[in-house]
């Protein structure tokens, strides 16, 4: 399977809502050979590390692609970039990201392609929560820590909730 970690915090020029931009990329994704079979449900996060930034929009995509996993990458920064995404400070607020989580399970370590898995996804419960709520017997390519176990070794500071709901955070 290849997943897909998508999430934003600015709203983009032709969109009023960061989530609203987010399916819109997936959806052009589909003329490039790219395309969307499950999602995850959305979540809310807080900047990583933190800092005043508007909170995140996340979600993971399952897709289908015959594209390579560089191309797939190649692909993703092309969307962006069409839809607003100028690189620059590192952690900054964003239109758009789009990341290349897990490719067919495929280990990389970049020298021919992209690294794989994504080298931070493991850290980060923005893509974690939104992973195992589509996949929930996902298990890391590299370490095969299960899903629950990357979860439960997360630092209690990087707060998540389910895109709507109020409260302390999602943490099940």
């Amino acid at each position: 399977m290849i997943y897909l970690g998508v999430g934003a915090n600015l709203p983009s020029a032709r969109f009023s809502s960061p989530r609203e931009t987010l399916e819109a990329a997936m959806a052009d994704l589909g003329h490039l050979g790219v395309v969307p079979l499950a999602v995850s449900r959305w979540f809310e996060s807080a900047p990583v590390p933190a800092s005043d930034q508007p909170w995140y929009v996340n979600a993971v995509y399952s897709v289908e692609t015959d594209n390579d996993a560089a191309s797939l990458l190649a692909r993703l920064h092309s969307i962006e970039k069409e839809y607003g995404r100028v690189r620059g400070a590192v952690n900054a607020a964003r239109v758009i990201d789009l990341d290349l989580l897990d490719y067919h399970g495929e280990l990389s370590d970049g020298s021919g392609g992209p690294i794989l898995p994504h080298p931070r996804m493991h850290e980060r419960a923005f893509v974690l929560h939104p992973l195992r709520d589509l996949a929930p017997d996902w298990r890391h390519p590299v370490s095969g820590a299960a899903i629950d176990s990357l979860i439960s070794a997360l630092d209690a500071s990087q707060t998540v909730r389910l895109l709507g709901s109020v409260g302390e955070g999602y943490n099940s």
